[in-house]
């Protein structure tokens, strides 16, 4: 099969982030990138005219275009990399050696440097992360550099080239951010203890730099060093400050790795939180898409390996939400109550959260795939042989049993189709019968799409409980539509959902998606009934006062209002203004009536 032309590729691409692939006409691949929107970002190769000469030559050498869809950056970025280490393409450069995620260096060094880096060397340096975002790494070395001096050359300081004095201060030394340990002003163990502390923030414990400021800022006061406490009393500040942002649960809570997952038909989404010193330093939700009908068990004991494997975590003890099976050396805590059960829900929050804000997106950027998810949810929910995708709800209104009528409103997809919605004046039923109201509507409304081979919805909801519903299944069964079309009914006190058959109601949870639209149609159906009764009433009652002029009939009545409006303008309204419009003896008795 011929592969499409590009301008064919280039127009079909989502506009999701994701990474796509360059091949040649050889079928090799030339090139992996990554992209918050693959279509513009592929795109754009066609369209600029690159300075670079290696991007011309790339651009001129593309055949075919691969793309594969992601949900974030974050994971285009493992993605990219993945794929970049497996096939080492010819004109990727970043990415080939192991870069991936950033993390912080603490470097294998007498006076150890420290610095940001997509490196992972080993050369017996410490690495901290990886941080899901870079403006988090500057963030924490800001921090650090704000409140311990440390060096950022790179010259080899070792004990024979400073005591030869080789090396000189330079100006980060006069600027007080660097204690001068190349011309020895700053011995090793000093310096050593700063990188320990700063170790013990990275971990996200402040309590020993606290301490141990606090007691030097207390010795300067003490011997009248009010400059320097000044000094020391700032950076004790700065280190609160940054430690009052970070979420504090538990000190009690040291070193466990959280996990929760929130599921539906097509998707898991697993949340993790990362605690240490009872602080959480980490928190990041994967996506995973359901192959075939995993339990949540399952994808959680991956996710679980996966997550764990990527940020590098050695914790000994996890929090789970139930039972799974991971590494044999971990402990698994499955909270019930107190802090612990917090944390949890806050890590269920977090997935909670995510879900809905990838649902808002898909809204956007693939409706349909959201609508094919509601449906299929929507068919597991209320036990349906068949996707809803057409329902229609029906509602009663009736005051004291007058003008009693009903509404029908019909939903394509989830969404209001109001051309379709109908009114109904209630024909065969005398005085307030809700029940008997209920069956005649159904029966009118499916007799008609009967005759006029009209299709037929594969849902209908009653709005009323389980007489509502018996009355609806009547009609039905004259019209021989039992068992072809599911029908239930809701119940507005607890929002129970009836079956027919079955005395025991469907309790759905309240933020349920597929309670949700059932409510969105009930309320749907109830708001269109009533506009309609409220019309008919005010006109009964508005005509009720000129019907009992004798000698005027419903056509004067109309003509009337049509000319005048309303009633109340009509009793203003001259002899003569009522006379151009029914002639005068009409005129005089409605006049006359009024005056």
């Amino acid at each position: 099969m011929q592969e499409p032309s590009l301008e064919l590729q280039l127009s079909t691409l989502p506009n999701n982030p994701g990474v796509y692939q360059f091949y040649d006409a050889e079928d090799k691949i030339l090139y992996v990138g990554k992209a918050k929107n693959l279509k513009k970002r592929v795109s754009s190769y066609f369209t600029k005219n690159h300075e670079i000469g290696k991007t011309r030559v790339l651009v001129k050498k593309i055949r075919n275009i691969k793309h594969i869809v992601v949900p974030t950056e974050s994971d285009a970025l493992l993605l990219e990399n993945n794929l970049i280490k497996k096939y080492q393409p010819r004109y990727n450069v970043l990415l080939k050696d192991d870069k991936s995620y950033p993390w912080i260096c603490i470097k294998n060094e007498r006076f150890p440097r420290i610095f940001p880096t997509r490196r992972h060397i080993k050369d017996g340096s410490e690495y901290f992360g990886p941080y899901t975002s870079m403006k988090t790494v500057k963030t924490l070395l800001d921090l650090i550099k704000s409140v311990y001096p440390l060096r950022t050359c790179n010259y080899d300081l070792s004990k024979e080239k400073i005591e030869s004095g080789k090396y000189k201060v330079c100006l980060e030394y006069h600027l007080k951010n660097c204690k001068g340990p190349c011309e020895d002003y700053q011995d090793v163990e000093e310096y050593h203890r700063q990188i320990e502390e700063i170790r013990e923030i990275l971990k996200g414990n402040f309590k020993s730099s606290l301490q141990h400021f606090k007691n030097q800022m207390k010795i300067f006061a003490q011997e009248m060093r009010f400059e320097e406490a000044q000094d020391i009393k700032e950076k004790v500040a700065v280190l609160e400050n940054y430690q009052v942002k970070t979420t504090i649960v538990n000190p009690k809570i040291n070193n466990v790795d959280v996990f929760s997952i929130i599921s539906d038909e097509a998707f898991a989404y697993v949340n993790y939180l990362q605690l240490s010193h009872g602080s959480i330093i980490r928190s990041h939700t994967l996506e995973i898409k359901k192959k075939l009908d995993e339990s949540d068990a399952e994808l959680l004991a991956l996710a679980i390996v996966e997550i764990r494997q990527r940020f590098k975590s050695l914790t000994r003890e996890i929090y789970v939400p139930f039972s799974v099976e991971v590494e044999q050396d971990v402990k698994i805590t499955i909270p019930k109550l107190g802090d612990k059960k917090r944390i949890l829900e806050l890590s269920e929050r977090n997935a909670k959260l995510q879900r809905q804000e990838r649902f808002n997106q898909i809204k956007i950027m693939d409706p349909d795939r959201h609508t094919n998810r509601l449906m299929a949810q929507m068919k597991k929910d209320l036990r349906l042989s068949e996707e809803p995708r057409h329902i229609e709800c029906f509602d009663n209104s009736n005051i004291q049993g007058t003008n009693p009528v009903a509404a029908c409103v019909v939903f394509k997809n989830g969404k209001p189709s109001k051309k379709e919605y109908r009114h109904y004046n209630i024909k065969t039923v005398d005085g307030p019968d809700d029940f008997a109201s209920m069956e005649e509507v159904v029966f009118r409304r499916y007799k008609r799409l009967l005759e006029e081979e009209e299709p037929l919805p594969q849902l209908i909801v009653i709005d009323g409980g389980k007489g509502q519903l018996s009355s609806a299944l009547k009609s039905l069964d004259i019209l021989g539509l039992r068992g072809k079309i599911a029908i239930v009914g809701i119940a507005k006190r607890l929002e129970e959902i009836y079956f027919p058959g079955d005395s025991i109601p469907l309790y759905l949870d309240k933020k349920s998606e597929s309670l949700k639209v059932i409510q969105f149609l009930r309320n749907e159906a109830h708001r269109f009934g009533i506009t309609f009764h409220r019309n008919k009433r005010s006109a009964g009652a508005i005509s009720s006062e000129l019907e009992v002029i004798e000698g005027i009939g419903g056509k004067t009545i109309e003509e009337l209002l049509k000319k005048f409006k309303s009633v109340k303008r009509v009793k203003e309204a001259s002899l003569e203004q009522l006379a151009e419009t029914v002639g005068m003896a009409r005129a005089k008795k409605i006049y006359e009536s009024f005056h």
